[in-house]
């Protein structure tokens, strides 16, 4: 059997479609977020601005991160040197910890090496809890979301993106007894569109189900002290397991949930994704308390941030530039074909030196390929003027439609 040629066929798919991804090697400059140094395939190297980065609020920079992370390694060295449960356990795991079980409220939080982890083992993880359990899951949860639901071997059933009265259609078709849960997000990554919070905690309140939030796109940038959008709400008390990155606004790496503490106990004493896996590194796990507990009292940089997001929106607006706007920090600009969306990206980086790539199937359907901006608070108006301008530039050089704006 010729397994080289199979592969070949694979990935030669995605050439044909246009969606083979590629990497682009950068080097990110200290202290200069969003710029970086790129290195061309040339062997060159090329100064490039950052506009797809998940270090939404460039903490992965922030002084008060890199001290922590710095006294970290000096004390403890680099690695953990093993799992939670065999040594792996550091006063920095547990200072980590308490700073997100206080952030969303909770009684506990528990460690992951990514959310998507976190995601997928405690939602693989509860039916061995609550036996017979039934998880109502959002179609467009994320990818991890439906991993753990698909892996669980439970029931599960999907309803229709944010549309309540599927999923309340739904709830009051199953056995009343039978134990349910909620699985939703409170900013769904690539429209940038918020989900129904209130409402679908209420209707699991009447359901007697359980609710598990992913906050991934949130937490840090949303809430009076950043603990998402359930605290901006004022609901985090009312959601039972609360999924977070570290990753993203709070710059460094590493995923969790924060819930009751039985609740985190029982994952933590059940869930391979946990129990088998080494734990962060300490200087992580510092770096990462460090900014929890800095971004919970700067609600300045949330407000720069929000302001930056609005003004680019509003200047690709202006263009008639087809963006989607639901009010979040996240702008898509739909192109709408793959190999269109991979040709602007490369010409904007190649010509122009804006780094942004191309989002495609499977990540969203066919047809409403995108490139995603993600500005933040350090893409000051010389960075937003340059992305404008390529933009205008390069939408009618590849004679892409503009939409025309009502009103």
């Amino acid at each position: 059997m010729n397994f080289d040629a199979m592969l070949d066929t694979a990935i030669n798919s995605l050439h044909q479609e246009g969606r083979y991804r590629t990497f682009i090697d950068i080097a990110r400059d200290r202290g200069h977020f969003p710029h970086a140094r790129w290195s061309r395939p040339d062997g060159t190297e090329q100064p490039v601005t950052i506009w797809c980065g998940n270090d939404y609020l460039g903490m992965g920079q922030h002084p008060v991160v890199l001290a922590a992370m710095h006294e970290a390694v000096d004390a403890a060295g680099a690695g953990s040197g093993g799992t939670r449960n065999i040594s792996g356990t550091t006063i920095w795991h547990k200072e980590l910890e308490g700073e997100l079980a206080d952030l969303h409220g909770k009684e506990a939080a528990l460690l992951f090496t990514s959310a998507y982890i976190a995601n997928d083992a405690t939602l693989s993880t509860l039916p061995k809890l609550f036996p017979g359990l039934i998880i109502y899951s959002d179609a467009l949860n994320h990818a991890s979301m439906i991993e753990g639901i698909r892996r669980n071997g439970g029931a599960k059933r999907i309803f229709r993106h944010n549309d309540l009265a599927h999923l309340r259609e739904l709830l009051e078709a199953d056995d009343p007894s039978a134990p349910k849960l909620i699985a939703f997000e409170s900013v769904y990554s690539m429209d940038g569109d918020f989900g129904p919070l209130e409402e679908i905690v209420a209707l699991a309140e009447e359901f007697g189900a359980l609710t598990y939030l992913d906050e991934v796109h949130a937490v840090g940038m949303y809430g009076r002290r950043g603990g998402g959008l359930s605290e901006e709400l004022g609901l985090a008390g009312r959601i039972d397991i609360i999924n977070g990155t570290l990753g993203k606004a709070f710059g460094v790496m590493g995923g969790y949930i924060s819930a009751s503490g039985k609740m985190c106990d029982a994952i933590r004493s059940y869930a391979p994704g946990f129990i088998f896996t080494t734990s962060l590194p300490p200087a992580v796990a510092a770096g990462a308390a460090a900014s929890v507990k800095h971004l919970k009292e700067d609600q300045a940089l949330r407000d720069k941030h929000r302001t930056q997001a609005k003004i680019l929106k509003t200047r690709l607006k202006g263009l008639g530039l087809p963006i989607i706007d639901h009010g979040s920090h996240i702008v898509p600009l739909i192109v709408g074909d793959p190999v269109h969306t991979k040709r602007l990206s490369d010409m904007l980086l190649a010509d122009f030196g804006i780094y942004v790539q191309p989002i495609n199937f499977p990540t969203v359907p066919r047809g409403t390929e995108r490139l995603r901006f993600t500005p933040s608070p350090v893409h000051g108006p010389k960075e937003t003027d340059a992305l404008v301008k390529a933009l205008d530039s390069l939408w009618s050089h590849c004679a892409l439609n503009r939409i025309e704006l009502a009103g």
